[in-house]
């Protein structure tokens, strides 16, 4: 009985190649827009969903937009105003306390009570100055949770456009609200493109 030879088109084909696994934990998803008009509805849509744990990136600022975003006033004025009263505080202990208690010495008819005041104003000036630049740099630090030396959004390699002519959304994976089905629905909705979910790779 003769046999019949196997054949490349008979044959069984290969195994497809499994693709690679993204690891580490879901930090969320990213939404690419064309325009920052665009963007700036999106922005719109996201807050009026009650989201809070998001984000805006674009290569240049959006007027408006932190009103598109719901922001309100931001802290940083908060601490620089605490730094401020700090180095005025510390000016005015630094210079009562030496002149009225610790050495009071009346040089050329020199006062030792309030009325000496205006010879230590350029002190309360310079300190109060002083320890609201700390203020403001530090808080500002703090507020943006910096330095940071990777952050999870230089995983996606699209999100480096942003830097050039691309607009993103991205929505934490921590916000309360977030549903990966539910928040993939309104990205699309938006007209967002190349949603993709990024992982904080270990």
């Amino acid at each position: 009985m003769a046999t019949v030879a196997s054949t490349p088109e008979s044959a069984s084909p290969a195994p497809a190649t499994p693709r690679p696994v993204a690891t580490g934990r879901v930090y969320g998803l990213v939404g690419e827009f064309d325009t920052a008009a665009e963007l700036y509805h999106a922005a719109e849509v996201v807050r009026d969903r009650g989201f809070k744990r998001w984000d805006v990136h674009s290569p240049f600022p959006i007027h408006g937009m932190d009103n598109a975003m719901g922001l309100g006033k931001s802290v940083v004025s908060y601490i620089v105003l605490c730094g401020g009263l700090t180095g005025f505080t510390t000016a005015v202990l630094l210079t009562f306390i030496p002149s009225t208690i610790t050495y009071p010495l009346i040089v050329q008819g020199k006062p030792l009570n309030f009325f000496t005041v205006p010879a230590f104003f350029p002190i309360m000036f310079e300190l109060t100055v002083l320890f609201s630049a700390f203020a403001a740099v530090f808080g500002m630090l703090a507020m943006n949770r910096l330095p940071r030396w990777h952050h999870p959004l230089f995983n996606h390699e699209r999100f480096a456009r942003s830097t050039d002519d691309g607009f993103f959304i991205s929505i934490e994976a921590t916000d309360p609200r977030f549903i990966e089905a539910d928040v993939r629905e309104l990205l699309e909705s938006v007209g967002a493109q190349h949603i993709t979910l990024v992982h904080d790779h270990d």
